[in-house]
């Protein structure tokens, strides 16, 4: 696939970087906005992961930034003229936001997610929105609304879930960054097999309000971030999304550090032995070390620590879902008018519903018939491992592989939660992760680590992101 070499600069360039060109006058607001748009179309036919295009109006607004910009104004926002992806299950007023349900496509918010609302105020232009999961439950990108969305850099391989859609548009360069939701993994997964940088805040930095479904009992799992081109975008732009809205809860105010001042220099950064059963994961522990000497010759001190804890912390953080939201999913679907339980949905393959929202309907009547007193020792051991994690972090970092392999091809993470074993105790624990792109690897896909630090500390991550970048290149341009 092929590029002219305008499109291509314009397509390299983080967010910020375009804003400035913009600004300068170096380039045209409707010339970002065509080469990206130009990007996503050549790849739509592989990837599937803009989903709902908004091109025409998006040209529209690129023009009127053009002609706002030659009247002189004596200041702009941040991302004036900016395109930016963001995932259906995000709320942009007058879109759909089906969140992959079927019983869903009647839905039209009428307010933007909160996030969306302040990246939209500071000038940014929405091109799409992107792909999910069926209800954002799985580690795929899959659903009956859209269907199936696939790997920037092989069709025959998963783009990873729940925002799959967000990890293809960006790994295409057909978007500088993308607003999405992580709960167990779903921006650092994406991120992961794409080949780009994907930021899971602290717990709280950034307001969930907006997304679908909603938190429900288990809010300080779930968390609103990006995915983005270039690491150089993730601090400024969790500065405009972040505090309190008044709406949920545990949004709160929370001081950032600026990672280009952050020193990694006697940083501790923590690497973890055992954490995987013996002989999976090589390659993507190997790329984790090598993250770890960049880091190294930074000055940063590595110590490695033994943990066999989080061998089956998908399986346990699974069960938490379903035992600590006081609703299961299978219900928050009835109350849209879907019935997973029905005896046609649950064995048709060609029903409304995906096979993993069918296994997971099944695993929760499995999960509500675990006795008061094992049910409490599972969680309480997920919950103990999460706690083991931060203390093990203190003020330092760990790195820590986001999957056990390369991108996994189509449908092979399905009924299998320890999947989410890499990324499963940090959700619970409610720290920031940077996942951090390191190159190719097997089959010429994408390598990753995620960066964790402690709650709060998201400019530490964020800093070791900016150094590995430097060290390995960062995002991985496709080759399709």
């Amino acid at each position: 696939m092929s590029s002219s070499p305008v499109e291509t600069t314009i397509t390299d360039e983080s967010a910020l970087g375009l804003a400035a060109a913009i600004r300068a006058g170096a380039v045209r607001a409707r010339a970002v906005v065509d080469a990206h748009i130009a990007v996503l179309e050549r790849f739509a036919p592989a990837t599937n992961a803009v989903v709902v295009e908004r091109y025409a109006a998006a040209r529209a607004q690129a023009d009127a930034a053009d002609a706002h910009l030659a009247t002189g104004p004596a200041t702009l926002p941040p991302l004036f003229g900016v395109p930016i992806t963001v995932k259906e299950s995000l709320a942009v007023a007058g879109l759909p936001n089906t969140a992959g349900v079927l019983a869903r496509r009647h839905v039209r918010p009428t307010a933007n997610a909160t996030v969306v609302h302040r990246v939209l105020d500071a000038g940014a232009i929405v091109l799409g929105l992107t792909n999910t999961a069926e209800g954002c439950m799985w580690i795929e990108t899959d659903n009956r609304v859209y269907g199936r969305t696939s790997n920037v850099h092989d069709r025959t391989r998963t783009a990873g879930g729940s925002s799959g859609g967000e990890g293809a548009a960006v790994g295409s360069g057909g978007s500088p960054l993308g607003l999405a939701t992580d709960t167990l993994g779903s921006i650092r997964i994406p991120a992961f097999c794409n080949g780009v940088f994907g930021h899971r805040p602290s717990t709280g930095l950034l307001p969930t309000t907006g997304a679908w479904p909603p938190p429900y009992g288990v809010a300080a799992l779930c968390a609103n971030g990006l995915i983005a081109r270039r690491a150089d975008d993730l601090l400024p732009l969790l500065r405009i999304m972040a505090g309190p809205d008044g709406i949920d809860p545990l949004a709160r105010d929370m001081a950032l550090g600026d990672p280009a001042t952050t020193s990694l220099r006697g940083v501790r950064v923590v690497l973890l032995d055992g954490a995987f059963a013996p002989g999976v994961g090589r390659e993507v522990l190997a790329a984790r070390d090598r993250a770890a000497a960049a880091l190294d010759n930074a000055g940063a001190e590595i110590v490695r620590v033994r943990m066999r804890s989080l061998r089956m912390i998908g399986l346990f953080t699974a069960m938490v879902l379903a035992k600590e939201t006081g609703i299961s999913f299978a219900e928050i679907m009835r109350g849209e008018g879907a019935d997973i339980l029905a005896p046609r949905q649950l064995v048709d393959p060609r029903g409304d519903h995906t096979l993993p929202t069918r296994l997971l309907a099944l695993g929760e009547l499995l999960a509500a018939r675990v006795p008061a007193g094992p049910a409490r020792r599972i969680t309480g051991a997920a919950h103990e491992a999460a706690a083991e994690i931060a203390e093990t972090i203190g003020d330092g970092l760990l790195l820590h592989p986001t999957l056990t392999s390369v991108a996994p091809r189509h449908g092979h993470t399905t009924g299998r939660p320890w999947h989410t074993d890499a990324v499963a105790p940090f959700s619970l624990a409610g720290l920031p992760v940077t996942q951090v792109p390191l190159g190719r690897g097997s089959h010429g896909l994408p390598l990753g680590v995620q960066v964790v630090a402690g709650a709060g500390r998201d400019h530490l991550t964020i800093a070791a992101a900016l150094t590995l970048q430097d060290a390995f290149g960062g995002w991985v341009r496709p080759r399709l």
